[in-house]
């Protein structure tokens, strides 16, 4: 048995990867920025702290295994909370980092947030740690979100111009990463995980329109000159592993 900490244990991903370590009977800790809820009943050390300032890091690194990096600010901050983390790691003994990525992030310029994902990415492979690195497609979840955030506009904007997506499903991505923790360090990128299938980016917009019970018209967008022609070749795809078992269709069926 394993000790683990999952940074952003309570978010989309973090939250996948605890149920799949306490299934395999792992010592799990979490740390979040937010206190645990009172209802909160999972079988974890729970650590609040804040990456970005590096509270609380260095008791929820004491003694640990391997560190799931999943917390995320969605921006230039995650450069700044991934530095913290690095260091506390050294500090507490070099445990195996695990850091969940995005593919594409090297191949789509004027995104800032793949921007930091990318710089990230550097900051593990030279941190002088046993790491790994996986990058997955977008999950399900982000494209409901995205739709969800726009409930009350007259119209659901999308990305057009024939984008195409491959998402995945987040339960599979945190099955993979626990896997990796629980693994010996690859020094390198895992193989990329990506869903099952390639859809244009206004078809899953708008079945998840129609899923949620909205009578929003889908106004496709073009993305920025220098990032468009990147997305619509196909950088935000992994058609070479698409390992997910979870369409979209059957995860709005669920969801």
């Amino acid at each position: 048995m394993s000790v683990i900490l999952v940074t952003g244990g309570s978010g989309t991903a973090g939250r996948e990867v605890v149920a799949r370590l306490l299934e395999d009977e792992h010592e799990v800790r979490i740390l979040s920025r937010r206190s645990r809820d009172e209802g909160e009943r999972l079988p974890v050390r729970w650590f609040t702290g804040d990456l970005r300032t590096g509270s609380g890091l260095g008791p929820a690194m004491a003694g640990v295994d391997a560190v799931v990096h999943c917390a995320t600010t969605g921006g230039r901050g995650d450069i700044t909370a991934t530095r913290r983390l690095i260091g506390a790691a050294r500090e507490a003994g070099a445990p195996h980092l695990v850091y969940i990525s995005i593919v594409g992030v090297d191949r789509v310029a004027g995104f800032p947030y793949y921007g930091a994902k990318l710089e990230c990415e550097r900051l593990v492979e030279e941190s002088g740690l046993p790491w790994t690195i996986l990058r997955a497609t977008q999950f399900h979840a982000l494209i409901t979100r995205f739709v969800r955030a726009q409930r009350l506009l007259p119209a659901v904007f999308t990305l057009g111009g024939g984008v195409r997506l491959q998402p995945v499903e987040a339960a599979e991505v945190g099955r993979r990463l626990a896997e990796l923790a629980c693994g010996e360090p690859l020094m390198g990128r895992a193989a990329d995980m990506a869903g099952p299938e390639i859809r244009s980016a206004e078809e899953l917009t708008r079945e998840a329109v129609r899923a949620e019970g909205l009578h929003r018209p889908v106004v496709p967008l073009r993305l920025p000159a220098k990032s468009f022609h990147a997305v619509r070749d196909g950088a935000l795809l992994s058609p070479e592993h698409a390992d997910g078992r979870v369409s979209f269709e059957e995860f709005l069926a669920h969801h």
